[in-house]
């Protein structure tokens, strides 16, 4: 059955990401009414987390942040499809690093980093790491259940010159790398929620107690690699440019979990900034912790 839904949607993918943009963003246009009242794609979960962040503050607003969301959201579905369909050339024109510099200056002295990253503008984007830099990207990931779109999946970066790494694998892949003096920038999506466990850490994101990953500042710790984070900003329709910020030289030595919330706080007021952007349809408050009366 895998086989047979991959042969069926792969022509598909394929064919759009050689659409040109100006025809994307003419389908995007018509896509939205139908994902967003038709189809109401995870409309309950959307709403409940923007009134949840505390941006909106009636419902004027609130339906604004949710509309605006709705049609960036259709921009980014088919901007993630495009991308196999692009060229080196187009996506170094459409994707900018501002300051491509603070890496390149780890790669002189031989170290890899670690770049953590939200959910917000076209965060898949950031697979083109490698046209800007001279370290070779790596994303940590999940490998899907059905494993010719895991495949597929992992052509379409290897494109663009950036690999996935099993989150299962990642210490003994890094470590290999390591040893083989490979420098690389790993890519940590790093605002998503992590399985209900007594152990997790929590802190607060808009004012909301919830339950984060901390797999960055560990392993950055154990293997005492640089941390820094992606800040993507989209400038207009299909541009966009990221800003590189340091978290932290030597993880070793800040206090433990001081590297993730200070993330969070940063992801918190680039959200505030313009959440048209933000990935809302994760359910970000699932496990967050209810406030005492």
């Amino acid at each position: 059955m895998d086989r047979i839904i991959y042969f069926l949607v792969a022509p598909l993918l394929i064919f759009i990401s050689r659409l040109p943009f100006w025809f994307l963003y003419l389908f995007s246009n018509l896509l939205y009414p139908l994902i967003y009242y038709v189809f109401r794609y995870r409309r309950k979960v959307v709403r409940k987390n923007i009134i949840l962040s505390g941006l909106s503050k009636n419902k004027k607003q609130l339906l604004k942040i949710e509309r605006n969301f709705y049609r960036y959201l259709c921009d980014l579905f088919l901007e993630m499809i495009k991308v196999r369909g692009m060229s080196k050339k187009e996506m170094m024109s459409r994707f900018k690093i501002t300051n491509p510099e603070i890496l390149e200056n780890y790669a002189k002295q031989g170290k890899s980093v670690f770049v953590m990253a939200g959910h917000y503008a076209n965060f898949e984007w950031l697979l083109s790491l490698g046209h800007h830099v001279s370290l070779k990207p790596y994303g940590i990931y999940a490998p899907l259940e059905n494993k010719f779109f895991d495949n597929y999946i992992k052509k379409v970066r290897s494109l663009h010159g950036s690999f996935l790494i099993s989150r299962k694998r990642f210490s003994v892949e890094f470590t290999a790398m390591q040893r083989a003096k490979e420098l690389s920038v790993i890519g940590f999506a790093a605002d998503q929620s992590p399985r209900k466990n007594k152990r997790n850490h929590h802190l607060t994101f808009f004012d909301n107690e919830v339950p984060v990953f901390t797999g960055a500042e560990r392993l950055g710790k154990e293997f005492k690699v640089p941390i820094l984070m992606a800040k993507i900003k989209r400038v207009k329709r299909g541009y966009y440019e990221t800003t590189i910020d340091l978290l932290a030289d030597d993880p070793t030595t800040v206090p433990d979990y001081q590297i993730t919330e200070t993330y969070y706080k940063a992801l918190e007021n680039q959200i505030k900034e313009n959440p048209t952007y933000y990935f809302w349809t994760h359910n970000r408050f699932k496990l967050m912790r209810q406030k005492q009366q």
